[in-house]
């Protein structure tokens, strides 16, 4: 059976869909911030076990008992050097880490209240009462090594390798692709999970340390550059994210109306004003990540007024945690499991709908039950990952995996002197909290060879 709707040949795609006051409502801050005395009660709920559980579940392992008692004790100060000790990104963490499935999820006091303590909340208290202090920076920097440390990359696993070299003693310099630091903490994620232009602010309290260099727009385009930076520097580490977005390779994929997901993102973190900002009337997201949440849930906030976001298997296997996916629905998206694309259907080159087959699975593999859907579409969103898209890594001789980077547990890889970490690194999670991680490990494993040979 097939169900259709009628294309409609002109799309409705405008900017300034709403009043220009009601932007900056509907980008708000997504979670306020807690008072004072919200932090206070809510730390007084920690029982602050002993060999925490949700410690153990931080990818950073913060010591999350020890950072809510002292909230509780009134240290600011002291429970933001606790949480920095172990996560130099940990404000921007606190706001886009998921919580629900990481420390939250084992707290101990589901048991007995069925709701856990808000610890990603209590920990954006504390760093943000130091970052707006009038001394922020609470780390100095061991005596200088004479090392110098080459890091691609200036997204959270890069920016984490470098503060944790630079606090031991090293100097870094950073080279990234973009205009701004950052990596997806400035251009990948929704605006309303961090408003007042945080990301920027992160990357200065981080340079506040000192003995970090960064130099924007420079690519890794050959393996002569690789060298350079092997031959120049003491070590090198690799955190340059995904550059390129899977293809749906679908017909009409080339349509005018069709963009990737992380580009709209990019366009809108970057826009000083979001009412000129083009969205469709009717918008389709295909994917079932976080990427796709926000993806839609901007669209809805841009003024679209259907937004459909499709993914090809249940919602058990949606990338996105339940929450997200709950964020969604409440925004006004319409979620739609076990449909995968066919076609984008196109008028006078642009999308004007796509076609969806409903899926089963029939023996543990996904099968088509004969049943299809389309639905108008004036804009189409695809946020199905990303890939490396970087030839040059095969190129200069690293051992891949799926693509991406395969390194042992510290991150070192099969090329002499480089390490690598974040979503360019085999078998990750692709969170910011792991890439943080990740650039923990590698600037500890750098500076413990370095320091054995020196």
């Amino acid at each position: 059976m097939t169900t259709s709707t009628t294309a409609t040949p002109v799309p409705d795609i405008q900017a300034a869909r709403l009043a220009p006051a009601e932007y900056a409502k509907r980008f708000a801050d997504a979670t306020p911030r807690f008072t004072a005395a919200q932090a206070l009660l809510e730390a007084e709920r920690c029982l602050y076990c002993f060999d925490a559980p949700c410690a153990t579940a931080c990818p950073t392992g913060i010591d999350v008992p020890s950072f809510i008692k002292r909230i509780g004790d009134g240290n600011l100060r002291g429970a933001a050097r606790t949480i920095l000790d172990s996560n130099p990104l940990g404000g921007m963490c606190a706001r886009v880490c998921p919580t629900e499935n990481l420390c939250e999820a084992v707290c101990v006091r589901h048991t007995q209240e069925d709701r856990p303590v808000a610890i990603g909340r209590l920990q954006r208290h504390a760093v943000d009462a130091l970052m707006e202090s009038k001394q922020p920076q609470i780390f100095s920097r061991a005596a200088a090594t004479g090392k110098t440390i080459a890091v691609v990359g200036a997204g959270p696993a890069g920016l984490s390798c470098a503060y944790t070299l630079a606090r031991m003693g090293h100097s870094v310099v950073v080279f990234d692709a973009r205009p701004k630091s950052g990596g997806l903490n400035e251009y990948g994620l929704a605006s309303y999970k961090t408003p007042g232009n945080f990301a920027q602010a992160e990357v200065q309290w981080l340079l506040g340390l000192g003995g970090i260099e960064i130099r924007n727009d420079w690519k890794l385009l050959s393996t002569a550059q690789l060298e350079a930076l092997r031959s120049e520097f003491d070590a090198v580490f690799l955190g340059m994210g995904l550059a390129s977005t899977a293809a749906l390779g679908l017909p009409g994929e080339d349509l005018k109306g069709v963009q990737d997901a992380v580009d709209f993102i990019a366009a809108l973190r970057q826009s000083d004003d979001l009412s000129t900002l083009p969205v469709g009337r009717r918008v389709i997201v295909i994917g079932g990540g976080m990427t796709a949440v926000d993806a839609a849930v901007q669209s809805k906030l841009l003024g679209a007024e259907v937004v459909h976001m499709v993914y090809r298997r249940g919602p058990e296997q949606m990338s996105a945690s339940k929450a997200e996916q709950e964020w969604a629905q409440t925004n006004g998206v319409v979620l739609h499991q076990w449909m995968a694309p066919v076609e984008i259907i196109g008028v006078d080159g642009h999308v004007s709908a796509v076609r969806f087959a409903e899926q089963a699975l029939v023996a543990n593999e996904l099968t088509a039950t004969g049943r299809e859907i389309t639905w108008e579409a004036d804009g189409v969103l695809k946020a199905i990952g990303q890939t490396m898209g970087n030839p040059v890594l095969s190129q200069a001789g690293f051992r891949l995996q799926g693509g991406r980077i395969a390194t042992d547990a510290d991150g070192k890889t099969n090329i002499q002197g480089v390490w690598a970490g974040g979503d360019c690194r085999a078998g990750g999670l692709d969170l910011t909290v792991e890439a943080v991680e990740h650039g923990k490990l590698s600037a500890k494993a750098i500076h413990a060879q370095l320091s054995a040979t020196a």
